[in-house]
């Protein structure tokens, strides 16, 4: 899906309002993340999702045809760039929180799995009838990443 402007003002405009509002919901879900509720942030991840391939789309345009936005005014350009950068930053902070949410959860995930593996395989025995500890009986969906 691509941004339908009549001209490059129109183009800018409607760029300002998809970095406002993706940016908005990026900075929404990082609290998410930060608050240690990933759940709240899951509620709006199908949209964030949509808006960053359309920004993504667009911006490849962009880069490829620098004449989509060159012939706006100066002023209208230079609030895309100061949206940009405050987009960018979000991006950043955003992924720094992914990044920890990501690492805690593969943290439990493979003490969950540990605890399993050491609760199904018990003690070793010993005497006559005792056998050696059995290898790792664990399912394969729990694996070493999330």
């Amino acid at each position: 899906m691509a941004l339908s402007a009549t001209d490059a003002d129109d183009r800018i405009q409607q760029l300002l309002t998809l970095t406002a509002r993706l940016t908005d919901l990026l900075a929404a879900e990082t609290r998410a993340f930060e608050a240690r509720r990933p759940q709240d942030a899951a509620v709006s991840s199908e949209e964030t999702q949509r808006l960053a391939n359309i920004y993504r789309h667009e911006a490849a345009r962009i880069r490829s045809d620098p004449g989509l936005i060159s012939p706006a005014r100066l002023d209208s350009r230079q609030q895309l760039v100061t949206a940009t950068r405050s987009f960018e930053a979000v991006l950043s902070r955003h992924g720094r929180a992914l990044a920890a949410a990501k690492f805690v959860t593969e943290g439990l995930v493979q003490a969950i799995a540990s605890e399993v593996a050491q609760t199904r395989n018990g003690p070793p025995g010993y005497g006559p009838g005792a056998r050696a500890a059995q290898a790792d009986g664990t399912s394969i969906t729990l694996n070493r990443r999330a």
